[in-house]
């Protein structure tokens, strides 16, 4: 290649996505901009009984075209599913043909926070239920979270660096910044990165109602998830995938591709405070964003747009809110800062890959996406959340930041490409 690791550069040329409010890219991002919101009663099971019985679930889903077979496909949690899928779509976007392709030049790295949560319960029963000999062989391969990633890999051959992160919340996130560091050091040319989730049943609401963390805004689904909002009151679970394919610039400018932008920076960090609650100042986000920032040697002042993490917690929006106000100074207020997660729900460890997506179309079409449901300002969240209605706004530089449980913190910074 000629070149050092420093100088390789890595672009974004395939989005995929299985979302609450869209099954694929575009529906995604045109509901996203239209305000739509994928919060219902939780139609899964039923919630009679449980403090929260809202959720962003996603409907009417068919993973099938991006397995092998519905037999193969049957074989898979619904995490997996969604994460092949998302993967599957980010593959056809990009236009990468396989079959003059170096498979061993590329990775895989999707993330999930819990992993097969529906194959665990499902298997709990039939072991309490029927024993041990009537447990499937295929619980352990369903369960583990690595095996969105496996799986995909499996499928098209791909036999460059494949793992999967798991760091609750910020998991997709750390595994796009992970991706774009195994393409920086030369140890493959393409990785599709991103995270996958599927937790919306019994055991994955019952135990986070149990955390006192989700809202309680039964009566109100649609209006349920309100980052930044002086009226939130928790956040509300969501569901699905995203998946974008991280290339070597040279290599996609030989195959002609398509580029997005540039993914340019990545930090990441830990709060070290607490098992659930955020650093009360922000300070973990706050470094983690710095770290994004010299990465990429970006100034402050450069950034435009930051998809915050924004889940609707009373503490959380506010940590974030004084950890952008930390880093950015005098240039916070006049920041574009939203969270989609008023549409979609917290989709847990897909959030961050989806929300990148969302960074991604803001560069590419001049629009960010609203906070929905920012109805009455807090004074302790006084930011520019872009409320209730898209903007026209060029956006040269954004910011993704995502945040989990443990205290661990990840943002990406992604530039628009200049050549």
């Amino acid at each position: 290649m000629g070149q050092n690791n420093a100088e390789r550069r890595v672009v974004i040329t395939g989005l995929g996505a299985v979302t609450p409010i869209g099954h694929d890219v575009e529906t995604f991002w045109r509901n996203l901009l239209d305000g739509v919101c994928g919060v219902d009663k939780i139609t899964a099971f039923d919630p009679s009984g449980f403090e929260s019985q809202i959720a962003a679930e996603v409907k009417g889903f068919d993973a099938a075209p991006a397995f092998p077979s519905v037999k193969e496909m049957r074989r898979t949690d619904r995490f997996s599913q969604f994460g092949v899928h998302a993967a599957w779509q980010a593959l056809t976007d990009s236009g990468i043909d396989l079959n003059k392709a170096d498979r061993d030049q590329i990775g895989v790295v999707i993330a999930s926070g819990i992993g097969g949560l529906y194959t665990t319960a499902e298997q709990h029963k039939v072991l309490l239920e029927r024993g041990p000999g009537r447990m499937s062989a295929f619980t352990i391969p369903m369960l583990i979270l690595n095996m969105a990633s496996g799986l995909f890999a499996m499928y098209h051959k791909l036999r460059g660096p494949n793992f999967s992160t798991c760091s609750a919340c910020a998991s997709a996130n750390h595994a796009i910044g992970e991706a774009w560091r195994i393409i920086k050091m030369g140890d493959a040319q393409v990785v599709f990165a991103g995270g996958a989730e599927a937790t919306i049943i019994p055991l994955g609401v019952g135990g986070f109602c149990a955390m006192k963390a989700l809202s309680t805004r039964n009566h109100d689904p649609k209006r349920a998830s309100r980052p930044f909002d002086a009226e939130r009151d928790g956040f509300v679970m969501g569901e699905g995938a995203g998946v974008l394919v991280l290339e070597e610039l040279e290599h996609a400018k030989a195959r002609g591709a398509k580029i997005y932008c540039e993914l340019v920076g990545y930090g990441a960090s830990a709060d070290a405070n607490h098992v659930t609650a955020p650093d009360p100042d922000g300070a973990g986000a706050a470094l983690c964003m710095k770290r994004a920032l010299q990465t990429g040697r970006l100034n402050p002042e450069e950034v435009d747009y930051i998809n915050a993490h924004g889940t609707s917690t009373v503490l959380g929006d506010i940590a974030e809110t004084k950890a952008i106000k930390s880093v950015f100074g005098a240039h916070a207020r006049k920041l574009a800062v939203s969270s989609i997660k008023g549409s979609t729900g917290h989709m847990l460890g897909a959030a961050g890959a989806v929300e990148l997506i969302a960074c991604v179309k803001a560069i590419e079409t001049g629009i960010v996406p609203p906070t929905i449901n920012y109805e009455k300002p807090d004074p302790e969240c006084d930011l520019d959340y872009v409320p209730n209605k898209p903007r026209e706004l060029k956006v040269n530089v954004a910011l993704n930041n995502s945040f989990g449980f443990g205290g661990h913190n990840a943002c990406i910074a992604i530039k628009r490409f200049t050549g």
